[in-house]
């Protein structure tokens, strides 16, 4: 018998978790192929199927999945009649929200009291979704909206006792994203954080999942534009082209977007967009810069321009263009599915910790030591291929 993957999903009633659960639902159901998932073709044993992962998961908003999913737009009822309409009959569970940490996002479909009894609700579904859908192990991925930043000098995230102190305190600098993290962490649960959120990141939570051996990774998803940085700056620097400016601005009116049209969001997404170019250029860009704009009639099409400005031979000066037109999910969704599939086969091979293989997938790729990450794509295609054929 083949071993069964539990994905929960905390944002699951967002685009990219219903793009995901609707495009394995209809894997299952054989109305959809394999196209679009970068995995597909690669084997190893542990590595579970598409057809056996459930997913399930929280969020502020009691819609079915099939009903979030329409109103996304990024699917339709098309797709929902064609092996995915088991997502109208999927509902969120209740969810840990705060507009402190994310203003423009909210919802009634809250988890109530302070920290340890989200903590406690938390853990309760996770232990109900494995046992509900008979699954070997449960993967926890954050696909919720970007939350600001928390104070980086707050007391309880010095060390895991003073984490456990905010606890019981309900300590106002702890958020949301901190509370899933802990809870999955502190049930032996993978998790990943696909947003450019503090959570397993935090100190005391990256050493809770070492000493816990409980596998990491993240965090912000690299799906469109910085993706294209970490392809293309390389082939800069290996042709001598000394980049003198690079310009990203991009627009979307997803919800991503508009969590995204508050100033400490924003604040959030933009360090970790603006942290690639640096190390793989191997000298600062003075001018490297990055704006992102919410314009709701664009929904899931988003659009990125580049403009990138270089130096080659005899002083010469020459320039880059980029126009990327992609829909935001669609790109985002196979790279979710791929993270859970990956952190299952690391927790049953016994690899803790941070999971530095997976920086691929990331922005901000988390290291277990705080070194700067590798961010070269081609580069970190090779450690992970390495690792999943055992060679790491």
């Amino acid at each position: 018998m083949t071993d069964r993957l539990g994905v929960a999903v905390v944002g699951v009633g967002g685009a990219v978790a219903t793009t995901a659960v609707a495009g394995i639902e209809m894997i299952k159901a054989g109305s959809n192929s394999l196209a679009g998932l970068p995995f597909a073709d690669r084997h190893a044993d542990g590595l579970v199927a598409y057809r056996d992962m459930a997913f399930g998961g929280w969020d502020l908003t009691d819609e079915t999945l099939g009903a979030c999913a329409l109103r996304h737009g990024v699917i339709g009822e098309k797709e929902l009649s064609n092996g995915a309409s088991s997502l109208n009959a999927m509902k969120p569970w209740r969810a840990v929200g705060s507009t402190d940490f994310c203003a423009n996002i909210d919802g009634g479909n809250k988890i109530g009291g302070g920290h340890r009894a989200a903590v406690a609700q938390i853990k309760d579904d996770l232990t109900r979704f494995r046992a509900e859908q008979q699954l070997d192990r449960v993967v926890v991925v954050n696909l919720a909206s970007t939350e600001r930043l928390p104070d980086p000098a707050a007391e309880c995230l010095a060390s895991v006792d003073a984490f456990e102190r905010g606890l019981d305190a309900d300590d106002a600098a702890i958020s949301p994203a901190m509370l899933y993290a802990y809870a999955a962490i502190d049930s032996g649960a993978p998790y990943a954080n696909f947003t450019p959120s503090v959570a397993a990141d935090a100190l005391p939570l990256a050493e809770l999942a070492r000493r816990n051996n409980v596998p990491i990774a993240g965090k912000d998803g690299k799906t469109g534009q910085t993706l294209m940085k970490t392809v293309i700056a390389p082939a800069l620097r290996a042709r001598a082209l000394h980049v003198d400016g690079w310009f990203s601005t991009n627009i979307l009116g997803n919800s991503d977007g508009k969590a995204l049209d508050d100033a400490q969001a924003l604040a959030s997404k933009l360090g970790t967009k603006k942290s690639v170019l640096d190390q793989i250029l191997g000298y600062p860009v003075e001018d490297h810069i990055v704006m992102i704009h919410y314009y709701r009639p664009r929904g899931d099409d988003k659009e990125a321009w580049d403009n990138i400005d270089v130096t080659g031979f005899l002083g010469q000066k020459m320039q880059l263009k980029l126009n990327f037109l992609c829909k935001d999910s669609v790109l985002a969704a196979p790279l979710a599915i791929e993270i859970a599939r990956l952190l299952g086969l690391a927790q049953q091979r016994g690899d803790g910790g941070v999971q530095e293989q997976m920086g691929l997938f990331f922005k901000a790729p988390q290291t277990s030591d705080g070194r700067e990450p590798e961010h070269a794509f081609h580069e970190q295609q090779l450690i992970l291929d390495r690792w999943i054929d055992g060679r790491a």
